[in-house]
């Protein structure tokens, strides 16, 4: 049956719940969400937007399935799912929160220390007749791993609750498992192999494929989400620097800040005249400068200012970077046209 809602899904528990509605709301897409234990919520932002509450896991099969047009989820699950690739397309893999590692970690008393260390162990224990065992919840991306890395024999053992006590209570020699901060790891003797890292992941957000090409109201609201997502990222960290300079003209002054090294802005430099009083005006020769620098450069750039005669600095946070459009969303179109084109060229090398 045709649907007229789009329909957005967010994690339903857990950190990458609160992750995705604190980074819509930080976007300008605030979750109307009026009851916590309702499943279903809105966006006033996005009128005519369903937002649907799922676990992760969920989150990629229904959007694979075309039931969610997007979601943001982890990209460990969606890897975990082979979802990538499908009918699912990732449209934002930097979303900037829910960040940890996929890691193989084995007891503290283990002589392993690398991978090569890990090989070896399996090596002999398949001499001995045995597998070495691996407890994990993600099986595929982990068993991708050990095949690359030739480790073999091994064996691995699915586990729904916590994977941190198999190796204590003897179902497991090592885990695969999600590490962010290390403390749980450390708290149960267990520390991650220094290569070890099977994959890194963070929330990122998807969308369905075919909804894209057929449905004009997904790719705008693809378009809206896209928008506002990096106008977020690309504010994020940045200032801009107001500051009042003399000079000969506005040429003369973008001169002396192009010979710094943190004052070329995105794309350079808005110097412009100061309007002065009255009885000022005729001999102003005050201009005012705009320019928006990263925070790792913001007092490298304000000494710099000051150093060619820049006064009264004032220091302003970006909430949002407008681009003429989107870079993700050029790239998303660029992507489903070569699909079509690819899958048109197979079709008339078919007939």
């Amino acid at each position: 049956m045709e649907r007229n809602d789009v329909r957005l899904a967010l994690p339903s528990k857990g950190i990458l719940q609160h992750g995705a509605e604190d980074f819509l709301e930080a976007c300008g897409l605030k979750v109307y969400r009026p009851n916590p234990r309702q499943y279903a919520a809105t966006i006033p932002g996005m009128p005519g937007v369903t937002v649907l509450f799922q676990r992760p896991g969920d989150i990629v099969t229904s959007v694979q399935a075309g039931s969610i047009d997007f979601g943001i989820t982890g990209y460990d699950v969606l890897s975990e799912k082979g979802a990538n690739g499908g009918a699912a397309l990732v449209i934002h893999d930097d979303l900037g929160f829910g960040a940890c590692s996929l890691n193989l970690a084995v007891p503290e008393r283990s002589a392993a220390q690398t991978v090569d260390d890990l090989r070896q162990w399996a090596a002999e224990a398949g001499q001995a007749g045995y597998p070495i065992r691996i407890a994990t919840k993600f099986p595929h991306v982990t068993a991708a791993f050990l095949d690359r890395q030739a480790i073999t024999p091994y064996r691995l053992i699915g586990v729904e609750g916590t994977l941190e006590i198999a190796p204590a209570i003897g179902y497991a020699d090592l885990i695969c498992d999600l590490v962010s901060s290390g403390i749980t790891l450390r708290d149960n003797h267990l520390r991650p192999l220094t290569d070890g890292v099977v994959l890194r992941s963070q929330a990122v957000l998807i969308a369905n494929r075919p909804a894209l090409r057929s449905r004009p109201e997904v790719l705008a609201i693809a378009h809206h989400l896209l928008e506002y997502v990096e106008a977020y990222a690309r504010g994020r960290g940045s200032y801009l620097i107001i500051a009042n300079m003399r000079g000969d003209s506005p040429e003369a002054i973008a001169q002396r800040m192009f010979a710094q090294t943190s004052l070329g802005g995105l794309q350079g430099p808005t110097i412009a005249p100061v309007v002065a009083r009255e009885h000022l005006r005729a001999a102003s020769d005050w201009f005012a400068v705009n320019v928006v620098v990263r925070r790792e450069h913001l007092f490298e750039a304000v000494g710099e200012l000051r150093a060619i005669g820049g006064s009264g600095v004032v220091v302003v946070p970006c909430a949002y970077i407008f681009e003429e459009e989107p870079v993700r969303y050029r790239a998303m179109l660029d992507a489903l046209a070569a699909e079509q084109q690819a899958a048109t060229s197979a079709a008339g090398e078919g007939e």
